[in-house]
This record gives structure tokens, sequence and C-alpha cells, in this order.
């Protein structure tokens, strides 16, 4: 039976995060007084906030599991920009929001009333706004009231017009870090992925995936699955310009074709694009669309290194990650919505865009590495060198030395590569020489 939940505030925006989650609970705002001064850093204030206000409401109560919460835009040289007090100063902020990106801090507090267990942790995000005109800020504000946002801006709203790009969790903007808060619940058995299943009902479905070689409960089968891609392609088309050369699609299509052959999902139509970017990335949707751009193509050498970039977007498909990662996230109500390809709807905008700048960031480092090894075995079973994949990380491992990451570099969006070049090495020998244990233990710092 899921523990009593508590809401420790009485943040409109909050309330529907918790519901986008699925989860059934009450609000009891807090009555703890914000510290707003910076004694150590940004962390630890909004960690000390969230602390103050579910600790307050845990004492107001014998039983039950509080959420408290805080969050503070950061300009840099110690300054914070809270709620305005009014519309003038909100003009004032936007106006320094857009002048040079800001920093987004949540701190979340979870706590037990009956046991005082307790964990408290954070998130931040990098955010970038487009330049406004007083014009565009005064006609915002007549449509948006900012005084009960901090920044005064909401990014899940009109407000998202504004934002020119964000680096980190979507939600966190909002105020509330889901992916983050699912798993502090999960630790005091709060299942949130179990609140789907209940929600969702039929919807779910169970089978043994031979990728991950587990049996595995999704709340989506593969049709919605296949759908909720289908939204998300239209969305990466729209976003992106992509290539027509004859020569290069063939290359690529001719690579997936060999690859999909030997995959370990067949009921998918699988397709590949590749992206006039010279960044070193690729990316995969669920419902199998994968998504390369030319200068991650520029920089292989040979076929078998295109072969193990592409092997690895399968193998994300083939395990679920995406699918995965985006229920995880965004829970039942937003996937819905991506599931329903002909909705024009603001919710159905803003869901979608949310899942596209998810699928950016990077997956867990058990799944690049499970990933990895199914784009080896796929390769292999190809017809291709596994070398391939040793060869390309040692590529974007040199380009990674030289250059600072850009944003959905893939040294960002798919991170710890001495530790996949270690994993690859044992995947293609079988053996593990003594640098790749280091690599692997995280010993070798990277070098």
């Amino acid at each position: 039976m899921q523990p009593k939940l508590i809401l420790a505030s009485a943040s409109p925006q909050r309330k529907k995060l918790l519901k986008h989650l699925g989860l059934r609970f009450v609000i009891a705002p807090s009555r703890a007084q914000e510290v707003h001064k910076i004694t150590t850093n940004c962390a630890d204030l909004v960690m000390l906030n969230a602390r103050r206000k579910a600790e307050e409401v845990a004492r107001r109560n014998k039983e039950g599991v509080i959420i408290g919460a805080d969050s503070l835009v950061y300009l840099g040289n110690h300054q914070i920009m809270g709620k305005p007090k009014n519309l003038q100063q909100a003009k004032t902020n936007l106006k320094k929001l857009f002048a040079k990106p800001s920093w987004v801090y949540t701190g979340v507090a979870v706590i037990d009333a009956a046991t005082q267990k307790k964990i408290v942790d954070y998130e931040k995000t990098k955010v970038f706004m487009k330049h406004l005109t007083d014009e565009q800020i005064d006609r915002y504000h007549a449509l948006v009231s900012p005084l009960d946002k901090a920044g005064g801006f909401d990014i899940e709203g009109k407000g998202s017009i504004f934002i020119h790009r964000i680096e980190g969790c979507y939600f966190n903007v909002i105020g509330l870090p889901l992916s983050k808060l699912s798993s502090m619940l999960k630790q005091f058995g709060v299942s949130v992925l179990m609140m789907f299943m209940m929600i969702g009902g039929s919807g779910c479905a169970s089978e043994f995936n031979l990728a991950t070689q587990q049996q595995e409960t999704l709340i989506y089968g593969t049709d919605k699955e296949v759908s909720i891609g289908n939204a998300l392609a239209r969305q990466f088309d729209k976003n992106y310009e992509i290539n027509t050369d004859v020569d290069i699609n063939e290359r690529v299509e001719k690579i997936l074709d060999r690859i999909v052959a030997v995959c370990d999902r067949k009921e998918l139509v699988y397709s590949i694009k590749v992206i006039n970017d010279d960044v070193l990335n690729a990316v995969s949707l669920p419902g199998g669309y994968i998504y390369i751009n030319k200068g991650l193509i520029d920089a292989v050498k040979t076929d078998d290194q295109l072969a193990s970039v592409i092997g690895h977007e399968v193998g994300h498909i083939t395990a679920k990650h995406a699918i995965k990662k985006l229920q995880a996230m965004y829970g039942y109500t937003l996937l819905q919505l991506g599931a329903i390809g002909g909705a024009r709807s603001g919710q159905l905008a803003q869901g979608l865009e949310a899942a596209f700048l998810t699928l950016f960031t990077e997956f867990s480092q058990d799944d690049e590495l499970l990933a990895d090894k199914l784009g080896i075995k796929y390769a292999k079973k190809a017809g291709y060198d596994p070398q391939g994949m040793t060869e390309m990380l040692a590529i974007l491992k040199a380009k990674q030395d030289k250059e600072p990451a850009r944003p959905y570099s893939y040294w960002r969006t798919h991170p710890y590569i001495p530790q996949r070049i270690a994993s690859a090495n044992q995947a293609i020998s079988g053996q593990i020489e003594f640098r790749d244990y280091l690599n692997l233990t995280g010993e070798n710092n990277g070098l």
C-alpha cells in the first residue's frame, strides 16, 4: 500500500507536476520561514529551505511522506532572483535573464513523519533566454502574472517562447525535478511506476526483452511507443535541417538495414535521417527512429566505425531505453499526449517539447554500456568489425580532449567515454586489461 503523500507547498505548478506523475496527495503549505541569503552556495540554500519546509509540515503530522521544495534563479556573483514584488520589478528581472544565462536551482526534501527518515537533494538547470523588447515583455505580463514565479516567467506556458534552450531538467525550471523526486520517493516505498500502472490499467504490457534479457512491464506496448516516436520525429524534422544528399543517406540506410536484420527487435520499422549539423552526435527515439549528425559521419574513417554508432542507437531502441526514460520522467499523462499524433493543444506542444529536450540528456551509465555491447553484438553479426566501436570512441575521446563540450554534443549526451572504451574492449575480446580495469572502476580518473 502506498503511504500518504503530503506536498508542503501551495505552488500550483508543483501541484500540477505531481498530478502528472499520477500521484495521490494532499496539500499542506509549509509555514517555515525561508532563508534568502547565500552563505555557502545555491545548492545548500535551496536544500536548507526545502528541508525546513518539509520538517515544519512533518511536525504537524503523525504520519505521511512529506515533500518540500524550494527554487531560486541564480544570476552569478551571489545574485539571487526571487519572485518579483511588482510588474516593474518583473520587467527588470526578465531583462537581466536574457542578458546572460541563468541557473535554476531546486532543493527537494522528502521526510517520513512517522520514522523521521529524511532525504534532501537538489537539481540545477541552465537557462538561455531570447532578447525581448519592452513591448514583448508588456504583452506577456498582460497575459501571465509573473508575481508567483521565481524569475517571473513560466517555462511551461506562454513564457516558453522566450527560452532559447536549456541544459538540464526541464521540470526543474517549473519547480520540481520529477526524475530526481521519483528516485527519492522510491526509497520511501512510493513507486511512481506502480502509480502509472494503476492509472494506465490495461495499457500495461509485460514481456521478456531479448536485448536486456529481463522480464519488463511497461505502460505502453509497441503501437503506443511507435505513436510517441512518430510525434517526436515530426518535432525533430521541424527543428532541424535534414540532409538530402543521396550518397550519404544511402550509406547510413545500408548500414542500418544490415544491423536491423540481426537485432533483437524485428517488429519495428526502423528509419535513419542525417541532420545538417557539425556537432558530433546521434540520437534515437522510441519506435525505431534514429537521427545522426553529419559532423559525426564526417568524423568516422570507416563503415565499421559508423556501424558501431548506428548499432549503439539501435541498441537503445531494442532495450527500450528512451521510452522507459520518458515514462519515468513525465508519467502517463504527458506520454499519452505524445501518443495523440493529431492533437494540436498547448499541452501537447509542451509535452513534446519536454520529451524532445529530455532525449538530449544523458542515459544512465548502465544504459550506455548496454547500448555499446548491443552495438558491438549487432555490428559483428551484420559482418562489420566490432573493433569499430573502440575506434569510434577513441575518435570521440580525442575530439573531447581538444574542445569543450557543446550543447547536445556526443560526450555531453553520451558520457563515460573511458569506461565505455574499457567495457567495449572487454566485450570484444572477452578479456580485460589492467588499464581497462582502472577505467571501469573509475580509478584511472579518465586518463
